[in-house]
């Protein structure tokens, strides 16, 4: 069986107070089994303190994971910190790994690694954590699509890392005592683990009732929407203006059918606008595909907050959980507004105390929308919360 704990540090210069802090909570709140392994979110500062790589280099077990804007575990919510979720068992058994550098090819780079980590298993992981890069060149689909050709049926869950910084250019990636702009870290999991996922995105009755058609488009690219220049549609909208999208549209999130994909389960999948290209295409943060039928859909304040707490108390209500990752999308905190920190206040105030639990604000967001004769159907999201319970 599998068991977790969740302990933090906000030290930042005095590293080996810093270490301290974690030793002692682990000592404290776990015995480690035969296989360990931690996941790591920490504000970017920690990472140029060198702070979070002197903590994951000294500790007995593989460590990797993300910066973050926020976040919270049992207990606590901040911004200026440093958390670890750890994982550890008898009878399951962990395979970490980092891929090379992005300036290469992601699937090479990511089959690479993968062959590394999972030399002489005999046997799929049943679960894979993923933690990317935020490179805004890629589309965030590029991740979960690797790897579910590279694994066919196992779940994939993650992160994309990102920071506070208006222009999120000190998001990394971590791995014991190394931090990545460009490189991927992950961790396959294998024996007695069975992963239960939640995705919480915004109340159907939020959507518009006007439906379009994407009709042209590559990857992230939409060209046109039921056969008008995408900037032309969006304008007529009241979305877009003088080549930019405006500020009200990043409370109309896009909710997107994607039954261009053959392997679709039904499940509506979120995306976010980004901007617009000299020739008026939109660019996503993910991809969308010809033939996607979407809506728009408004986002408040009260939305995240109501569909947080909605999340909540499912799993408060569910049994047999040791442990558990949730993941929200930077924009759900920016939706917030002035009380960015609200949502993470949720979770450490409503999340039953003897649930070990991390939660940070992502990227970009990586989960299985359903599972069926034990396939994944691996999807990336924006605006969502996506939960992993172990």
């Amino acid at each position: 069986m599998i068991q977790c704990l969740s302990v933090y540090t906000c030290e930042i210069d005095d590293q080996d107070k810093a270490f301290g802090d974690i030793h002692r909570q682990l000592a404290e709140g776990i015995t480690l089994r035969e296989n360990t392994v931690g996941i790591v979110m920490c504000h970017c500062e920690f990472v140029l303190s060198g702070t979070a790589q002197y903590i994951c280099g000294k500790l007995p077990f593989d460590v990797l994971g993300v910066t973050t804007s926020s976040q919270a575990i049992n207990g606590i919510a901040e911004k200026m910190v440093f958390t670890l979720f750890v994982m550890t068992a008898d009878d399951v058994f962990f395979r970490a790994g980092v891929t090379e550098s992005f300036s290469t090819e992601v699937y090479a780079a990511t089959q690479k690694a993968y062959e590394k980590a999972s030399l002489g298993m005999t046997e799929q992981p049943r679960l894979a954590l993923v933690f990317p890069p935020l490179l805004l060149e890629n589309a965030g689909d590029i991740y979960p699509n690797v790897w579910s050709e590279l694994l066919n049926s196992t779940p994939v869950f993650g992160t994309i890392a990102i920071d506070d910084t208006v222009s999120f250019n000190s998001s990394e990636t971590l791995f014991n005592d190394k931090s990545y702009k460009d490189a991927m870290p992950f961790v396959l999991c294998y024996g007695n683990i069975t992963p239960r996922f939640m995705v919480t995105t915004l109340p159907d009755s939020n959507a518009m009732p006007y439906q379009g058609e994407v009709t042209k488009a590559d990857g992230p690219y939409i060209h046109e929407i039921n056969g008008m220049n995408a900037y032309t549609y969006f304008e007529e909208r009241g979305l877009a203006k003088d080549g930019l999208p405006t500020d009200r549209f990043l409370f109309v999130p896009f909710m997107i059918d994607l039954i261009h994909r053959a392997d679709y389960d039904g499940i509506p999948v979120m995306r976010v606008l980004t901007t617009f290209t000299p020739d008026g295409s939109a660019v996503f943060r993910g991809n969308v595909g010809e033939k996607s039928i979407f809506t728009l859909s408004k986002c408040t304040e009260e939305d995240v907050i109501s569909s947080t707490t909605e999340a909540i108390a499912s799993i408060n209500s569910m049994d047999g959980i040791n442990g558990m990752l949730s993941f929200s999308c930077i924009i759900r905190q920016m939706a917030l507004a002035t009380d960015t920190r609200r949502e993470l206040f949720t979770f450490s105030n409503g999340i039953q105390s003897h649930i070990p639990f991390m939660a940070g604000y992502a990227g970009g967001e990586i989960c299985p929308t359903s599972i069926k004769k034990e396939k994944a159907a691996n999807r990336f999201h924006n605006y969502s919360l996506i939960t992993l319970l172990v």
